[in-house]
């Protein structure tokens, strides 16, 4: 069950982050342009602030923001697909997908309740508005996150900018960009990583076979809720070679020193402790995410 912690920084430390994250959204095409190395304060300082207000939207869509965007946004409101029918074929799929996602998570609880319907929505207007790609599975719970931080829809047209500018290819019918990018992985891990990568090759382990999940879902299912958002805060900031520094550091994690190679003497064994990797992280989201940052 994902959850944030109680504990945290304190209420000022809280408010400055806030107060910068506010400054960077509402500078963001400029702020991209300097490419600042400092690291943007966690997701979840923003919130409060970002429900409500149109900026949600743009901060995903960063430097891909465009007049055709805006356009696209008046055409294609949320309010006006939902009264229109989609393909019953995605209806069906989506209707048994969504009690999948966070099931432990208060918003999707009840399959009446206001999470499981937005998501719903969401999904259900994506196949409207790219009814050639139409539903994929791992959209679910990447909707859901942003769901979890901002009205359905912001929701959509950040999924929206995820799909088609941030990770184009991930969720066609071919993957044919997440196949690429696990490609990439495989030759960043012989770079960075070669008693791992030597590791993978000996039991015939490919990165398909383990971060195809971890690349399409954006790590919903694999890190701690704290850890996750500051991923995102990293990915929304810098594209998809975040994910790629990600993989690598929980690659490491797991098989980077000999005596946790010792134990995955085969390939079921080095599988299962990639595909369970979220117990390498626990909560020590600071430490994860300055392995990332320094990958």
């Amino acid at each position: 069950m994902f959850c944030v912690r109680s504990v945290g920084p304190p209420p000022e430390l809280v408010r400055q982050r806030e107060t910068k994250w506010i400054n960077i959204i509402l500078q963001w095409d400029r702020m991209l342009l300097k490419k600042t190395s400092k690291v943007c304060p966690i997701l979840d300082t923003l919130s409060h602030y970002i429900e409500g207000h149109s900026e949600s939207a743009d901060l995903c869509q960063g430097q891909c923001k465009t007049t055709h965007t805006t356009l696209q946004r008046k055409k294609f409101k949320l309010t006006s697909l939902d009264s229109q029918p989609a393909l019953q074929s995605w209806v069906d799929v989506i209707e048994r997908d969504l009690d999948r996602q966070f099931p432990f998570h208060e918003m999707f609880l009840s399959k009446d309740g206001h999470g499981q319907r937005g998501l719903f929505r969401v999904l259900k207007a994506y196949t409207q508005y790219q009814p050639e790609e139409g539903y994929c599975q791992a959209q679910g719970p990447v909707a859901a996150v942003l769901l979890m931080n901002m009205p359905a829809e912001e929701a959509f047209w950040c999924l929206v900018q995820i799909s088609e500018q941030y990770l184009p290819g991930y969720y066609s019918p071919l993957l044919e960009g997440v196949l690429f990018d696990a490609g990439m992985l495989t030759w960043v891990l012989k770079r960075t990583c070669p008693a791992a990568h030597k590791h993978l090759q000996h039991h015939g382990v490919e990165p398909l076979m383990f971060a195809t999940d971890w690349l399409m879902c954006l790590f919903t299912r694999h890190l701690p809720f704290n850890t996750l958002l500051r991923v995102w805060d990293l990915f929304f900031c810098y594209g998809v070679r975040v994910l790629l520094q990600v993989a690598v550091v929980l690659v490491r994690r797991v098989l980077g020193r000999a005596e946790l190679r010792k134990q995955c003497p085969g390939q079921m064994e080095t599988l299962e402790r990639l595909r369970g990797v979220r117990e390498q992280v626990q909560e020590d989201d600071d430490a994860f995410i300055a392995e990332v940052i320094t990958c």
